[in-house]
């Protein structure tokens, strides 16, 4: 991005002296990063730097291990259905909050992100007294549920966002054309904040996917999502695959991010605001 003509000399080194630093900051937090990914590719079973050699045998493993394949399947089988749920729940909650009559708004709201708020380890300890009186401790439904709770926060916020700039006389206009409810819904409001929906469903992925605190006290000794099995593999023996599984995180991560960047360009274009 170039300098704007009428910047000064001071102003000129300053605002390439932010942009310096800020990369900077973002190479110091992506370090470790950095250092772990060349790792995934050691030939050798032990950290050492330089590597002896390079090998895909990590990947192998995370891959066609049993163990670590079906970590891998736990985790998108759980993640999808709680984004599912969450995706679901928080835009029924954000339409509902959207509306100006709506009483006790406030209350409501920091309710719903009261999960964001709390500390995982207390959630986690009230989720397993809950769901142990119900029953629901060790199996998958209790683990969806429990980030079911967890995510929807997101998706409300994100949901909210998009229908604040939301032109409320659209829906108005559906009506008053015959359309019913849910017409109006599917047909003029739901392609309006769909880059909010689709950003907060993204969110709520992450959030279920990358997960371990709850799962730790939820889930049974069969059902292990990968961020547990990598827990466990740092607990009780370290191997190099743990830096395969997270290169292969950081990957995904990386790609979400770049659609999160691509759906927030799309809404601003969507409301008539130029992109930044």
């Amino acid at each position: 991005m170039a300098v704007p003509a009428y910047y000064t000399r001071g102003e000129t080194v300053m605002y390439y002296a932010v942009r310096v630093f800020v990369a900077l900051v973002l190479l110091f937090l992506i370090s470790p990063i950095l250092a772990v990914m060349p790792l995934s590719f050691n030939s050798e079973s032990f950290f050492t730097y330089p590597m002896p050699g390079f090998s895909l045998k990590w990947y192998e493993d995370f891959f066609f291990n049993p163990r670590w394949s079906g970590a891998v399947k736990m985790s998108f089988l759980v993640a999808i259905a709680t984004t599912i749920l969450a995706t679901a729940l928080g835009t029924l909650a954000a339409l509902g909050l959207s509306r100006a009559n709506f009483p006790a708004k406030a209350t409501i709201m920091a309710i719903l992100i009261s999960p964001m708020i709390v500390p995982v380890i207390i959630s986690a300890v009230g989720m397993f007294k809950f769901y142990a009186a119900m029953d629901l401790v060790g199996t998958r439904l209790g683990i969806i549920l429990a980030h079911t709770a967890l995510a929807t926060p997101f998706v409300v916020i994100t949901v909210t966002a998009t229908l604040s700039s939301f032109d409320k006389t659209l829906m108005r206009a559906g009506a008053s054309c015959g359309a019913a409810p849910h017409t109006v819904f599917f047909r003029v409001v739901m392609p309006l904040i769909l880059p909010g929906m689709i950003s907060g469903a993204l969110f709520a992925f992450v959030t279920s996917f990358d997960e371990v605190i709850v799962v730790l006290f939820l889930a049974s000794p069969e059902d292990r999502t990968l961020p547990l099995q990598m827990f466990s593999g740092i607990r009780e023996m370290i191997s190099p695959t743990i830096t395969a599984a997270a290169t292969v995180l950081v990957l995904i991560s990386t790609a979400m991010l770049i659609t999160l960047e691509m759906l927030r360009r799309r809404s601003e274009r969507l409301r008539g605001v130029a992109p930044s």
